[in-house]
């Protein structure tokens, strides 16, 4: 089995990084590498990293950054500081299982196609309810919204078997750093004019364009606590809230192509006329968005064109996304892994 990198990218996360290296050292095979990089946190983020990292994983790294570079700068960076061919990230909330790696890692192998995979994750349980889904992968809707696969809905053994997706959500993903590296743009995997959230699918939409499968593994099962949720928006800080707005069109700019954009006019419109309406009454600290897309259009077309430029598949490998949730492996595959 090959080698592989963990990496987490923290920002005021000292409540969560003791359980984070706990289960991370449990992982088996364990990582040939483990990095940590804070985003210049406020809350001694790093310091206990440090600490963490003596007790759990001797010879783990820890980076801090000077500046808040967000979940695209601080997965970048991790990525310069390894070098094992598969790199795992998990959000400093996530808990893999001990063979979370070992299966996403059998499905990559057995599928060389493949640039990502991601698993099962589950939300922590709730005492009293059934236990729900977080994301079996990621799935694209007309109105160019990307949504986590079973997010929210009980656990019933959907989602059992292994398959195609079209994304992977950034809190748990295992990527092929061959991938990687074939789809970076100005030797960046993740594009930094995200800064966070929505970076993930943006990173989808490039493996896909360059004939880059992302695999769902069913095996695979972490635990993740997630916050961010477009029901609590309300409750999302300004700036969580400006990066959501403007990354939504960025996403659009980047990858919708002329037929893409017919097609979906009628829904894509129609939302994107209710997230004026909303920001003009309820959220006016967002404007700054539409400003922000409006100063950058140049730097943005010209990251189109290059993106554009570059593919090596055609257009149906993105727009198949818009009509299926997910795709049944191929026999052969399945049979490959004995599944």
């Amino acid at each position: 089995m090959s080698s592989y990198a963990v990496a987490v990218v923290s920002f005021n996360s000292a409540e969560d990084l003791p359980g984070w290296f706990e289960s991370v050292a449990a992982l088996q095979p364990a990582p040939a590498e483990v990095v940590v990089v804070d985003n210049a946190s406020r809350d001694g983020s790093a310091e206990l990293a440090g600490s963490l990292a003596e007790r759990w994983l001797p010879g783990a790294q820890v980076l801090t950054l000077e500046e808040n570079l967000g979940f695209a700068g601080g997965a970048n960076r991790a990525f310069a500081a390894t070098r094992a061919p598969f790199l795992l990230l998990l959000n400093p909330d996530a808990r893999p299982q001990e063979d979370f790696a070992a299966a996403l890692l059998a499905r990559l192998e057995a599928a060389s196609e493949a640039g990502a995979a991601t698993g099962r994750l589950i939300r922590p349980p709730i005492e009293g309810e059934a236990p729900r889904l977080d994301a079996c992968g990621m799935r694209l809707t007309w109105t160019w919204r990307h949504l986590d696969l079973g997010s929210g809905e009980p656990d019933l053994g959907q989602f059992s078997q292994p398959a195609q997706v079209f994304g992977a959500t950034g809190a748990a993903v295992m990527l092929r750093r061959e991938a990687a590296a074939d789809v970076a743009v100005g030797g960046e995997v993740f594009d930094t004019l995200f800064h966070s959230f929505r970076e993930d699918a943006e990173l989808c939409f490039r493996l896909w364009e360059r004939g880059w499968a992302v695999l769902y593994e069913p095996r695979a099962i972490a635990q993740h606590r997630r916050f961010n949720l477009p029901s609590r928006r309300r409750q999302m800080p300004p700036e969580v809230n400006f990066h959501s707005l403007k990354n939504r069109y960025l996403l659009r700019l980047y990858h919708q192509s002329g037929w893409n954009f017919w097609l979906t006019a009628p829904a894509t419109l129609l939302r994107d006329l209710g997230a004026l309406l909303y920001v003009l009454l309820r959220e006016r600290s967002s404007l700054a968005a539409y400003r922000w897309l409006w100063q950058r259009r140049r730097e943005i077309l010209a990251r189109r064109r290059e993106i554009r430029a570059r593919r090596s598949a055609g257009t149906w490998s993105v727009d198949q996304w818009f009509f299926r949730r997910e795709r049944p492996l191929a026999r052969r595959e399945a049979r490959r892994e004995g599944v």
